[in-house]
Protein backbone atom coordinates (compact mmCIF):
# COMPACT_ATOMS: atom_id res chain seq x y z
CA UNK A 1 0.00 0.00 0.00
CA UNK A 2 1.42 3.37 -1.01
CA UNK A 3 0.64 5.69 1.88
CA UNK A 4 1.40 9.12 0.39
CA UNK A 5 -0.58 9.83 -2.78
CA UNK A 6 0.34 13.47 -3.46
CA UNK A 7 1.24 16.68 -1.62
CA UNK A 8 -1.48 19.29 -1.21
CA UNK A 9 -0.45 22.46 -3.02
CA UNK A 10 -3.62 24.54 -2.88
CA UNK A 11 -4.22 28.18 -2.06
CA UNK A 12 -5.55 27.30 1.39
CA UNK A 13 -2.67 24.93 2.23
CA UNK A 14 -0.11 27.47 0.99
CA UNK A 15 -1.61 30.06 3.37
CA UNK A 16 -1.30 27.59 6.27
CA UNK A 17 2.33 26.85 5.35
CA UNK A 18 3.13 30.58 5.21
CA UNK A 19 1.59 31.13 8.66
CA UNK A 20 3.09 27.95 10.16
CA UNK A 21 6.27 27.11 8.16
CA UNK A 22 6.56 23.59 9.62
CA UNK A 23 3.12 22.38 8.42
CA UNK A 24 2.53 20.54 5.16
CA UNK A 25 -0.48 18.76 3.69
CA UNK A 26 -0.74 15.44 1.86
CA UNK A 27 -3.50 13.36 0.31
CA UNK A 28 -2.99 9.88 1.76
CA UNK A 29 -4.49 6.40 1.44
CA UNK A 30 -7.80 6.16 3.31
CA UNK A 31 -6.65 3.03 5.17
CA UNK A 32 -3.36 4.57 6.38
CA UNK A 33 -2.89 5.20 10.10
CA UNK A 34 -1.13 8.21 11.61
CA UNK A 35 1.91 6.07 12.45
CA UNK A 36 2.16 4.82 8.85
CA UNK A 37 1.84 8.37 7.51
CA UNK A 38 4.53 9.61 9.90
CA UNK A 39 6.90 6.81 8.90
CA UNK A 40 6.28 7.38 5.16
CA UNK A 41 7.02 11.13 5.38
CA UNK A 42 10.17 10.51 7.41
CA UNK A 43 11.40 7.91 4.89
CA UNK A 44 10.58 9.92 1.75
CA UNK A 45 11.72 13.41 2.80
CA UNK A 46 14.31 12.54 5.50
CA UNK A 47 12.76 14.84 8.13
CA UNK A 48 11.58 14.46 11.73
CA UNK A 49 7.77 14.56 12.07
CA UNK A 50 6.33 15.99 15.30
CA UNK A 51 2.57 15.47 14.81
CA UNK A 52 0.10 14.13 12.24
CA UNK A 53 -3.51 15.34 12.00
CA UNK A 54 -5.88 13.53 9.63
CA UNK A 55 -9.35 14.14 8.21
CA UNK A 56 -11.55 12.10 5.87
CA UNK A 57 -13.57 13.89 3.20
CA UNK A 58 -16.60 12.02 1.87
CA UNK A 59 -17.29 12.06 -1.86
CA UNK A 60 -19.86 14.57 -3.07
CA UNK A 61 -22.67 13.98 -5.54
CA UNK A 62 -22.28 15.99 -8.72
CA UNK A 63 -24.99 16.63 -11.33
CA UNK A 64 -24.67 18.43 -14.65
CA UNK A 65 -27.00 19.21 -17.52
CA UNK A 66 -25.87 18.06 -20.97
CA UNK A 67 -27.43 17.69 -24.42
CA UNK A 68 -28.36 14.11 -23.61
CA UNK A 69 -30.00 15.03 -20.33
CA UNK A 70 -29.10 14.99 -16.68
CA UNK A 71 -25.76 13.32 -15.88
CA UNK A 72 -25.15 12.47 -12.24
CA UNK A 73 -22.04 11.08 -10.68
CA UNK A 74 -19.88 11.13 -7.61
CA UNK A 75 -16.50 12.59 -6.66
CA UNK A 76 -14.14 10.25 -4.86
CA UNK A 77 -13.71 10.46 -1.11
CA UNK A 78 -10.18 10.99 0.20
CA UNK A 79 -8.12 11.34 3.36
CA UNK A 80 -6.01 14.40 4.06
CA UNK A 81 -3.08 14.58 6.49
CA UNK A 82 -1.54 17.74 7.94
CA UNK A 83 2.06 17.06 8.98
CA UNK A 84 3.85 19.24 11.54
CA UNK A 85 7.62 18.90 11.37
CA UNK A 86 10.06 19.19 14.26
CA UNK A 87 11.78 22.51 14.99
CA UNK A 88 14.09 23.62 12.19
CA UNK A 89 12.91 20.99 9.66
CA UNK A 90 11.43 21.84 6.25
CA UNK A 91 10.35 20.17 3.00
CA UNK A 92 11.09 21.74 -0.40
CA UNK A 93 8.52 20.46 -2.92
CA UNK A 94 9.89 22.61 -5.75
CA UNK A 95 13.55 21.53 -5.70
CA UNK A 96 13.09 18.77 -8.33
CA UNK A 97 11.18 20.87 -10.86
Amino acid sequence: MEVLIKPLITEKMTAVTEKFPARFGFVVDKRASKAQIKHAVQEMYDVEVATVNTMVYLGKRKTRFTKTGLQSGRKNSFKKAIITLAEGQTIDFYSNI
